[in-house]
């Protein structure tokens, strides 16, 4: 019988799996250890509307004290998890205080991919993970300093759209031929990188960075690429991918595959150990293949599935997956996954602001990418879960409601 949870991990995942246990009705303890002084915070607003300053941080938390003291919370902040023993169910924070459990939570989300090589120990280096991270980066970025941004991500662009609005002069070194090539197709990337050299950014693909360059102080003073070009800056911020968080996972002993391996259920290798959120790789039911999302969505849908399992009512993690992106005032949002697809479908001028992008495989639309265009991606969550073959000739033609580009 399970009468003690612990939540390890103090992100989006795991408050949500609090307010699911709590609104099944579960009466045991559950205790939530998170190694940041914060109760469990919104991160997507740290590299737009908080570091902007246009958010207050008093608006970041997801709940605040007295949720988790009305839902008789063990809320632990400010300290780590360092080891679990599985045949004792117990897990040890750094304070010496042993944690025991019937059912143990594994949500300790993601860490920024770090850059070696020379210069990357000097001051002004920035990453973004934390409130305490986008403070500092807020106090570098003044009006009429220079940002050197490494990466073109979602994170890189989102930050050097922020840093513009601040007043910052901005250059975003790119390795690859074009932004979030990871994740779009080159027409949405093509009008990004067009919306950021308009507000001012400059924009430098296939960047091979080389170094830092740092001044007699020992703070950054430029970026040296691989070509002898050297961009100024008074600080830089590198936003190169994430990694899952599973070092205590797999000192523990359990299957890691591109983070904390789980099941449709978010079960782990051990019966007693779920894992949920950014520090997970599961089968995702809809594609066919393993998959590891950084996403609020999907933190939120696995706080779900993880919970009712523990509560003795299974329903498998079957979500279609979606992301978004705010840059300057447009908006991007994604559904689905393009990976694999043969054909992509646009819907719509990009020259008016207001597009999509629909990926197809075999003729089954399997994501779309909207800019600007709410409608299309409200009707896209369906018919991607869906697998529908919609009419490409109506699929083209953005008078047509995109649920109405599915043959009767």
């Amino acid at each position: 019988m399970i009468e003690r949870i612990v939540i390890v991990g103090a992100g989006q995942a795991a408050a949500q799996a609090v307010d699911v246990l709590r609104r099944r009705r579960f009466e045991g303890s559950i205790a939530l250890v998170g190694d940041e002084p914060f109760l469990p915070y919104q991160r997507p607003p740290l590299s737009k509307k908080y570091f902007s300053g246009t958010l207050a941080r008093d608006r970041l938390p997801i709940r605040h004290q007295s949720f988790y003291d009305e839902h008789r919370v063990d809320v632990r902040l400010g300290r780590r998890a360092v080891s679990i023993d599985r045949a004792a169910r117990q897990v040890a924070l750094d304070d010496g205080v042993a944690l025991p459990y019937d059912a143990l939570i594994l949500a300790t989300g993601s860490t920024p991919r770090r850059l070696q090589g020379p210069g990357t120990t000097l001051q002004g280096l920035h990453y973004l993970r934390t409130i305490e991270d986008t403070d500092r980066l807020r106090e570098a970025a003044r009006p009429g300093a220079r940002a050197v941004v490494v990466g073109g991500g979602y994170i890189g662009l989102e930050v050097a759209a922020t840093c513009r609005e601040l007043g910052v002069e901005v250059t975003v070194l790119e390795m690859a031929d074009r932004v979030m090539n990871r994740v779009v197709c080159e027409t949405v990337s093509r009008y990004y990188e067009a919306e950021h050299r308009r507000h001012g950014v400059e924009l430098v693909l296939g960047a091979r960075m080389e170094a830092f360059v740092g001044d007699a102080a020992g703070r950054v003073a430029a970026v040296r690429c691989a070509d002898g070009r050297e961009y100024r800056a008074d600080f830089a911020v590198i936003g190169i991918g994430v990694l899952a968080q599973d070092a205590l996972a797999r000192a523990a002993g359990l299957h890691c595959d591109n983070g904390i391996a789980v099941d449709e259920h978010c079960r782990t290798s051990d019966p007693a150990i779920w894992a949920i959120g950014d520090c997970t790789s599961h089968p995702s039911l809809r594609y066919g293949y393993r998959v590891r999302l950084e996403s609020v969505d999907n933190a939120f849908e696995q706080a779900g599935t993880a919970a009712l399992d523990i509560l003795g009512t299974p329903v498998p993690h079957d979500k279609v997956p979606w992301f978004w992106s705010d840059q300057y005032h447009h908006k991007l949002l994604i559904v689905g996954l393009s990976q694999g697809h043969d054909e992509v479908v646009l819907r719509g001028d990009p020259a008016t602001h207001g597009f999509s992008c629909a990926y197809l495989r075999d003729g089954e639309l399997i994501a779309i990418d909207t800019v600007n265009s709410a409608k299309d991606q409200m009707a896209a969550r369906k018919l991607v879960a869906a697998r529908v073959r919609p009419d490409r000739a109506r699929l083209a033609d953005p008078a047509v409601p995109l649920k109405e580009c599915v043959p009767a």
